[in-house]
């Protein structure tokens, strides 16, 4: 098993509180109204604390039919939250475990920047590329922009 570790940032118009919300404290009901067209439904395994399981059902003609992410912590003073995913999704044969790493800071603008640590743990002598890595996270920028646009336009939601 070999772990490659990768770290980018995304931006957004919308603030770090509001995003960690969102993405944190209720992503369950936010991420089927913000990208209905990927997001069948959220389900909780667990109380929602470290070690509870988020099951993540997509809609029909998506290449993964579902993922889970299992916990690891969250920080609300700090706007930070923790995960892998450990079954389903991108994994396939290739990849034990992806965890994530994430923090939500305030930019010069008043939006935020989600700065993000990811690391790859990969099946038996398998080297990942930094292709394969940038698909994996493409796909995970679509669904950021997707709940920044459903931030931006409901301006009412998890404030």
């Amino acid at each position: 098993m070999g772990v490659v570790t990768y770290e980018f940032e995304v931006t957004s118009l919308v603030a770090p509180t509001r995003l960690f919300k969102a993405f944190v404290l209720e992503g369950a009901k936010v991420y089927p109204k913000a990208a209905p067209h990927a997001i069948k439904s959220v389900e909780l395994e667990g109380d929602g604390k470290p070690g509870s399981i988020v099951k993540i059902n997509f809609v029909e003609g998506l290449p993964f039919q579902y993922m889970k992410h299992m916990i690891g912590g969250h920080d609300e003073s700090n706007l930070s939250y923790s995960y892998s995913l450990i079954e389903g999704g991108p994994l396939g044969d290739k990849l034990e475990k992806i965890s994530y790493e994430n923090q939500f800071v305030a930019d010069a603008s008043g939006g935020s920047v989600c700065k993000s640590s990811i690391k790859f743990y990969t099946v038996g002598d398998y080297v990942i590329t930094e292709d394969e890595i940038k698909a994996l996270i493409q796909r995970s920028e679509v669904v950021y922009k997707a709940i920044e646009a459903y931030l931006l336009a409901n301006t009412d939601a998890c404030n």
